[in-house]
């Protein structure tokens, strides 16, 4: 599986698939769909979110079972202190969640050299024991494998629910592409994880070849006893450090979400002057962390959320190995057997370890499957519930360029400054200018109606960003686009608008934003609930104003309600 799934599938052929060095499932849905029709479009992102729905569920499950499995160890050293496992697994991940918004490169500082020293360890326990009983080596003949799954047929598929923990968190390598980057990932796995985690893992085989009793903890019983102490500390730190990869992905994952308009807006903290993708969202940090603790209170112990472990992040392989062939196809423009080749040999993977972790269901596997359901439901309502809004607001059928030409030719009072309104969509007229001319009755000597797009790709580069077009003598049409990674800012804009000769003075502009009151039209019980879910995410989302960056005492917000 090490070989497989995370050297040959993911680290050789899904990290090729990232947008301008970002990765994660949402990337993936945005490639796939890039260049495919309207109805292949809709499935891809169902398919897409659904991945994404997954990951959540995973990355709540993930710091919980890691960090207590390490505690665990305490047992061995004294089984008395079974009763301070969870209440230590709590302190640990409090500790984790709160240094976050100190960022991924300043934790990572101190991560590494543990990380080193952890993978040195735990290699060397493993080639200790293995020199010990080196019969544990023919295990390298796949020909074993193969007669254990004729011999054991059913238990040999069942095997596969539990198979599927060595490969945990591998998702979230490809997530957190953006904050580490292709090549630093693809060096550290092949020259130190995964030889250490070979020898680990057949050094434990040789230990129960010893010492079959030994099934209770073969990981701890690895070591001799002076060791066992030093051991648990280091086991803590390392699972600690392993639940960090899953939590900068979970940052990423919902960036991405965002701004491709399947969550709504939220505040996020660049965290490194030098790797935009070093981010830090703080509502997404502390619901993660209650969750998590919620799953230790709840579960109490590791071999629990074992059980809960391995439905969603083989559900996420799955859709994986889909769309990245579909990337393959459509845009790398692979030859069509090479491609269907590579999807047989993956499902052929990825299906029987889902199917085999579906038995897990009722043993805790609803959990992930019930906090997937829940994210699928939040970013498919939003998306609806928004497009619905923004038809709303877009269809009172006025033209614009019809009043734009009205008032040059019967001009209301003219005050200096120049009046910037934030239009959603281009060739729509703002509600905000509507409402200013209706009570206001002033119009100020420049106009600029400002559209902010968020495009399919990462980054958008400073020459393209921003188009002007000069409507008539008094208003113009700014358009700036970003990509999913970026951060919206006016005054970078102004900036971009001054070099191409439309030149900006903050302390001599007003923005006016519209902010709509939504209520909601008579409908079905089942879309009145999405759309009070949509209602309710629309009070807590971030406001335009922290949105874009613009200074608060220069905005005007024009109310208007609008029934959806």
């Amino acid at each position: 599986m090490l070989i497989i799934v995370v050297s040959l599938k993911y680290l050789s052929f899904v990290m090729r698939a990232d947008n301008a060095g970002e990765g994660g499932i949402l990337t993936l849905m945005s490639l796939a769909g890039r260049y495919a029709s309207d109805k292949k479009t809709a499935l891809v992102v169902v398919i897409g979110l659904i991945g994404g729905s997954f990951f959540y569920g995973e990355v709540v499950i993930t710091p919980a079972v890691s960090v207590m499995s390490a505690l665990e160890g305490l047992e061995i050293l004294a089984p008395s202190l079974e009763a301070y496992i969870v209440p230590c697994a709590v302190v640990v991940l409090t500790i984790l969640f709160c240094i976050q918004k100190h960022g991924t490169g300043g934790v990572s500082k101190v991560f590494a050299p543990i990380m080193l020293l952890w993978f040195i360890v735990i290699g060397l326990l493993g080639f200790r024991s293995i020199l010990a009983s080196p019969q544990v080596l023919y295990a390298l003949n796949p020909s074993w494998a193969i007669g254990f799954f004729l011999q054991y047929k059913s238990l040999s598929f069942f095997a596969l629910g539990a198979v599927v923990l060595a490969i945990t968190g591998v998702e979230a390598l490809y997530a957190d592409m953006g904050h580490f980057g292709k090549m630093p990932i693809r060096y550290a796995w092949f020259t130190v994880v995964l030889p250490c985690l070979v020898l680990n893992y057949f050094g434990q085989g040789a230990l129960l070849l010893r010492n079959p009793e030994a099934i209770k903890n073969p990981f701890f019983l690895l070591a001799p006893d002076w060791a066992l102490i030093p051991l648990l500390i280091l086991a803590a730190l390392a699972t600690v450090i392993a639940s960090q990869a899953v939590i900068s992905g979970v940052f990423s994952l919902t960036r991405q979400a965002v701004h491709l308009g399947y969550l709504p807006p939220m505040r996020i903290l660049h965290t490194s002057d030098m790797e935009a993708g070093q981010i830090y969202i703080p509502v997404i940090n502390w619901l993660l962390f209650i969750a998590v603790v919620m799953v230790i209170v709840t579960f109490k112990h590791s071999s629990n959320l074992a059980a809960a472990y391995g439905i969603a992040v083989t559900g996420t392989m799955v859709i994986t190995a889909i769309l990245s062939c579909t990337v393959a196809y459509q845009n790398w423009h692979w030859p069509k057997i090479a491609t269907v080749t590579i999807l047989t040999i993956l499902l052929c993977i990825d299906v029987p370890l889902f199917t085999a972790n579906l038995i897990k269901v009722f043993s805790g596997g609803w959990l992930p499957l019930l906090l997937g359901l829940c994210m699928f439901i939040i970013m498919t309502s939003w998306k609806s519930e928004r497009f619905r809004l923004l038809r709303r607001l877009n269809e009172h059928g006025n033209s614009l360029e019809a009043l734009i030409a009205s008032l040059e030719k019967n001009p209301p009072t003219r005050v200096k400054g120049t009046a910037v309104f934030m239009i959603r969509t281009t060739n729509v007229i703002p509600f905000s200018l509507l409402h200013n001319l209706t009570h206001n009755k002033v119009l100020h000597e420049r106009v600029v109606l400002m559209t902010i797009k968020t495009v399919d790709t990462a980054y958008v580069h400073n020459a393209q960003r921003v188009t002007i077009e000069q409507l008539s003598p008094t208003f113009w049409r700014v358009v700036t686009r970003y990509g999913y990674k970026e951060t919206p800012n006016v005054e970078n804009i102004f900036y971009l608008c001054g070099l191409e000769g439309l030149s900006f003075r903050m302390e001599e502009t007003s923005f006016f934003l519209s902010h709509e009151s939504v209520k909601l039209s008579k409908r079905p019980w089942y879309l009145r609930v999405r759309g009070q879910l949509f209602l309710a995410l629309n009070r807590n989302a971030l406001r335009a104003p922290d949105q874009f960056k613009i200074p608060p005492n220069r905005v005007i917000e024009l109310g208007t309600q609008i029934d959806i």
